[in-house]
């Protein structure tokens, strides 16, 4: 039995994570971190599927002693602070969390040095098989065609575009030999004089209850091909984060992404 916490655990992502830790054969839930606060803490974990466990949610990053991996899908600020408890604990990470800017992604660089991770923007076998797919559209439609990226989410989502969205702009990017950063247009507003070739446009929807929906058109003459990928439920995710976590058993240190988790 692998032992796993859950970042989250009253959260939408954590009581997915949660059911299926406890629909495993393989693994065990050893802790449920929550923020303090929340209403939640001291409540059995699985209680919400009326079978509860003896683990409590709690605020308490000491109960990560017990466990051999976090899955965390929070958001930055209290992701950082896991990741300390996890460097000073000896614990294992996958992280799914987006949004980070540069000193906390050279955080989570420093710490693979002393744990092991797996940090990728979804952690979707679907999304990732899709960011395979782009890779080779990209090296194939490398001129002639503009490219767009169109993320849609829930109304909860705090930033934007997705992390997903951004990934699969950098995937195109590296296939063309470029930075994003260098090619990306992020807003359209008022005149803005035609389309400049060689960019990579992004668009975003925020509303309802969409779990998540990434289209990238490849626009060329007289042709468009588009590579879409839906969640209809956020499922996929935990599965996905499930397997990382399992790839990371026995890892020491190392900092990985679920191409490398899936064998891509």
């Amino acid at each position: 039995m692998m032992r796993i916490a859950i970042a989250g655990a009253s959260g939408r992502m954590g009581r997915t994570l949660i059911e299926l830790v406890s629909q495993s054969a393989d693994l065990s839930l050893a802790a449920a971190l929550d923020v303090t606060g929340s209403p939640m803490l001291g409540q059995d974990a699985c209680a919400f599927l009326g079978k509860p466990t003896g683990v409590l949610i709690t605020d308490q990053l000491s109960a990560l002693k017990g466990a051999e991996c976090l899955i965390d899908f929070t958001r930055p600020e209290g992701s950082l602070l896991h990741l300390t408890a996890c460097t000073e604990f000896g614990v294992n990470l996958v992280l799914g969390t987006t949004g980070f800017d540069e000193a906390g992604k050279a955080a989570i660089a420093q710490a693979a040095k002393k744990i092991a991770i797996v940090f990728a923007p979804n952690m979707s076998v679907g999304v990732n098989a899709t960011l395979k797919l782009l890779e080779t559209a990209a090296r194939i439609l490398n001129s002639g065609y503009d490219v767009e990226v169109f993320e849609a989410h829930h109304h909860h989502k705090v930033d934007a575009p997705s992390g997903t969205a951004l990934k699969m702009g950098e995937t195109i990017a590296q296939a063309w030999g470029k930075p994003l950063d260098e090619i990306a247009t992020w807003t359209r507003h008022g005149h803005t004089g035609p389309r400049e070739a060689g960019t990579i446009g992004f668009s975003v929807v925020r509303g309802g209850d969409i779990v998540g929906d990434h289209t990238v058109y490849f626009c060329g003459l007289g042709e468009r091909l588009e590579i879409t990928h839906r969640s209809s439920s956020r499922a996929g995710y935990a599965q996905g984060s499930l397997r990382a976590a399992q790839f990371l058993q026995g890892k020491q240190t190392g900092l990985f992404d679920m191409q490398t988790v899936l064998g891509l």
